[in-house]
């Protein structure tokens, strides 16, 4: 039981508000003295996951220019689209955008979109554009990155060669249970569905919520 005491860790550093990296770094140390290895094999085997996970750091590429798209005009140009657009709201908009990520992540194309690459500098802009209000700027931004994890967490599952499958199916090749990645990915669908209306309705009381804050406005003007 002692190996479990890298997830205490984490709960607690989290929960005390500590720098995430350090809190993760130390809590994979506490698992691998726990579990008997030496302080060199667990160094080891950190560098051997940074060596084999070297593409995470394409994400420093992708930043400058999603920064440089922004200096000339992205985002203005982002809501000026949405603002003549006739009938389009925040959750229309978002639901649209629902639809997307989990169709692109059910194909496995993860990375096509994501809060760097479109939530913050498009899909963010237009959601506020279409709100139009100001004073709920901040809860359109949490909804737009809801979004999407929403549509990538359950349409990443329908892709057969997904990590999510294959843990799966390893965890229940452990209990003696065996089913095919396929079978998996086939079962995912459902739920993906159900995630997509439940989300979908959520989007739509946004929606309504934000209508009656207008009309609320409007009679208190």
């Amino acid at each position: 039981m002692l190996v479990l005491a890298g997830i205490a860790v984490i709960a607690g550093g989290f929960l005390l508000r500590f720098n995430p990296l350090l809190v993760v770094v130390v809590s994979a140390l506490v698992t691998g003295l726990a579990a008997g290895l030496e302080p060199v094999t667990v160094l080891a085997t950190f560098g051997k996951a940074f060596n084999d996970t070297r593409y995470v750091t394409a994400i420093y590429i992708v930043l400058p220019v999603i920064g440089l798209l922004e200096r000339h005009g992205l985002q203005a140009r982002a809501r000026g689209l949405v603002a003549g657009l006739r009938g389009a709201t925040a959750g229309r908009l978002l639901i649209g955008y629902l639809l997307f990520r989990q169709v692109t992540a059910a194909l496995g194309l993860t990375s096509i979109a994501g809060p760097a690459q479109t939530v913050r500098p498009l899909v963010a802009p237009m959601a506020e554009a279409a709100a139009a209000d100001a004073d709920a700027s901040e809860q359109v931004r949490a909804m737009t990155a809801a979004t999407d994890n929403v549509g990538l967490f359950f349409g990443e599952d329908i892709f057969i060669a997904i990590g999510s499958i294959l843990l799966m199916k390893g965890v229940l090749e452990g209990y003696g249970i065996m089913l095919e990645p396929f079978q998996l990915s086939v079962w995912a669908i459902p739920t993906a569905i159900a995630a997509f209306l439940i989300h979908g309705g959520r989007l739509l009381w946004l929606d309504r919520r934000l209508a009656r804050r207008k009309v609320g406005q409007r009679g208190g003007a």
